[in-house]
């Protein structure tokens, strides 16, 4: 199989005389005329010499990025690759490793189905990893871009019809030729989410029945999302959705959502809590979501609670809410006396739905009898802890400045993304600190769009993961973009993840160690910043992240991985034997205050290949 090539730019360390390289380079041309016209790289280098030029990034800006790199000498690439990473079988094309039932079954695990344990995470110990790349389905095309994509997306690249044909009466999605269309419907939506969302907003008599309130209401939590058109119609509200839904029996549902580039997730509400902080959202949503709320005294609503800000809303669209026969009426009425002792209030009533806010403070709560349940949670209980924690069974109350408050604190959207929150405090960072961060992300992403432009298709991004989050600064930084931002707190910064909420942005928490909850080729770009050092650090292998971040990336999608130079330095031998090699650039970024002692920056493309390109090579 032919080696494609890689660049390395690194001009402060080619230390050879311009003599020494026309030496080398011009015996290289000699012996290697097939790949590329004698003379050339000298020139270039000749010119650089004058310029202050590297002449490879002129190159790559030309597109003449296929150059026989495997042909310089060691002294230049300082490596040879010898190993490489298999392929996996075509079945594997959609594998969540995870999120794998094959795996459940393989494992013999003991899981209560009835609580859909078998729908959390399993992740397979070390031994059972495929550690191979996976392939594209057959016929797989780049993904029509944003906005187009909301309302159409190729049938090759998620060649599954078996929703269009289950919900062919709810208007869910229509298979067309080569497209599968989303007409915007929804099961308690058949005229549109549009004009769903639209009277939701009347109920809750906002402004012009816009559901965005004046900018006060922007994080939303759709469980049970289907193919998310619900989220999809809010974004034109500058309203942000996390959309999710269990790998369960309408199993593609959110790939569907990741295809069309709508803010979405995988994830269950059974044992354990939701990898998203306290207070992170302002309304939740279920629209015949098929969940037993009343399930172990109410936990499922506690979860929500937990999740929602001081006077969030739950808008339950569903059954229970508006049928007249026994069995939905008892169900309604025990769901109306628990959130009636969780101190939660109906504000609204109409047709098919209900929608009850949560008090503003703590006032309710604490006026309760006692021994009332579900009791407040103890105050050693941390609100935040979210990753792998058990759902509590209990009512988590707000932190002593939002029960003075009487709300969240925070400013209307969009200038809550720039106004230090509240909770600040919390996590011991300083108004300055929060001003500073944002403005160094700025001029981070300025750089890293300069070198990025020269081969970047207009509107190329969409679907966008940062895996090291922090405050939310790198998000913050792509607000005139369009695109959305999946913001990662690892598990060792997880109480940061609540300022990026708090900003107006979107995110969970997540442990690099292992694979995340997505299908495979869900996003545009991946942004890795002292990832890479972070999992070294606790003994993690650097392979698995990089066979992992492959399988999230789409075909011609990029990777930013800014980290210490020995790490990037083992990182670019990778480069080839994970296609990422369409194109690259390593670069040494101006210090900032958040730099570590020293820092590069290494940006690769990912090719598009498919299983049939590989046999055939």
């Amino acid at each position: 199989m032919k080696q494609t090539s890689e660049i390395i730019v690194n001009p402060k360390k080619l230390k050879y005389t311009l003599f020494g390289l026309i030496v080398f380079l011009g015996l290289i041309c000699l012996h290697y005329n097939s790949f590329f016209t004698p003379g050339s790289l000298v020139d270039d280098y000749a010119a650089a010499a004058n310029e202050g030029t590297d002449p490879v990034i002129r190159r790559f800006a030309s597109g003449q990025e296929d150059l026989a790199y495997e042909a310089l000498p060691d002294k230049i690439h300082n490596f040879q690759i010898s190993k490489s990473i298999p392929i996996c079988d075509m079945k594997h094309s959609e594998l969540i490793p995870c999120l794998d039932r094959n795996l459940i079954y393989q494992l013999k695990l003991k899981l209560n189905l009835t609580l859909m344990e078998h729908y959390e995470r399993h992740c397979p110990p070390s031994e059972r990893r495929y550690n191979c790349l996976i392939p594209p389905p057959t016929g797989y095309k780049i993904p029509i871009r944003w906005p187009a994509s909301r309302d159409e997306v190729w049938k090759s690249n998620i060649p599954h019809t078996h929703l269009a044909q289950e919900k062919s009466d709810q208007n869910w999605m229509v298979v067309n030729g080569d497209k599968i269309k989303f007409p915007g419907g929804g099961t308690h939506f058949h005229y549109g989410a549009d004009k769903y969302i639209s009277s939701i907003a009347g109920m809750l008599k906002f402004p012009a029945d816009n559901l965005n309130n004046r900018g006060n209401i922007r994080n939303v939590l759709d469980v049970g999302c289907g193919v998310a058109s619900f989220g999809a119609y809010l974004l034109s509200l500058d309203i942000i959705s996390m959309s999710l839904a269990p790998n369960d029996v309408h199993q593609n549902q959110i790939q569907f959502a990741l295809e069309r580039g709508i803010p979405s997730t995988l994830g269950v509400l059974s044992t354990k809590r939701l990898p998203f902080p306290s207070r992170s959202f302002e309304l939740a949503h279920c629209s015949r979501c098929r969940i037993d709320w009343l399930q172990r005294d109410g936990i499922l609503l506690l979860e929500l609670d937990r999740l929602l800000r001081p006077g969030g809303y739950f808008v339950y669209s569903s059954p229970e809410a508006y049928a007249h026969d026994p069995e939905n009426r008892r169900i309604w009425n025990a769901m109306y006396d628990l959130l009636r002792r969780m101190c939660w209030r109906v504000v609204s009533r109409k047709e098919q739905t209900v929608i009850w806010a949560k008090p503003l403070s703590n006032s309710c709560y604490l006026k309760r009898n006692s021994g009332i349940h579900p009791l407040l949670c103890s105050s050693s209980d941390d609100p935040d802890a979210s990753w792998n924690m058990l759902m509590k069974p209990c009512i988590t109350a707000y932190s002593t400045k939002m029960h003075r408050e009487k709300g969240s604190g925070l400013a209307p959207w969009p200038r809550r993304l720039t106004v230090p929150p509240p909770r600040l405090e919390e996590i011991h960072v300083s108004p300055n600190e929060f001003e500073e961060d944002t403005n160094i992300w700025h001029y981070r992403i300025t750089d890293y769009w300069k070198q990025i432009r020269p081969v970047m298709i207009n509107a190329s991004f969409r679907n966008v993961m940062d895996m090291n989050s922090n405050l939310g600064g790198f998000a913050a930084a792509l607000k005139d973009e369009d695109v959305w931002v999946m913001n990662v707190a690892p598990v060792n910064s997880s109480s940061r993840l609540k300022i990026v909420y708090d900003r107006g942005l979107i995110g969970t928490v997540h442990d690099w160690c292992e694979s995340f909850s997505t299908y495979p080729r869900t996003y545009d770009l991946l942004h890795a910043w002292t990832v890479f050092s972070e999992i070294e650090a606790r003994g993690c292998s650097l392979e698995d992240l990089l066979i992992e971040m492959d399988r999230l990336l789409r075909p011609n999608g990029f990777v930013i991985i800014r980290d210490r130079p020995s790490i990037v330095s083992v990182i670019r031998k990778y480069l080839p034997i994970l296609k990422w090699d369409g194109w690259s650039l390593e670069v040494e970024p101006r210090i900032d205050s958040l730099s570590l002692n020293e820092e590069r920056v290494l940006i690769a493309r990912k090719k598009l290949w498919s299983g049939e390109d590989v046999a055939n090579t």
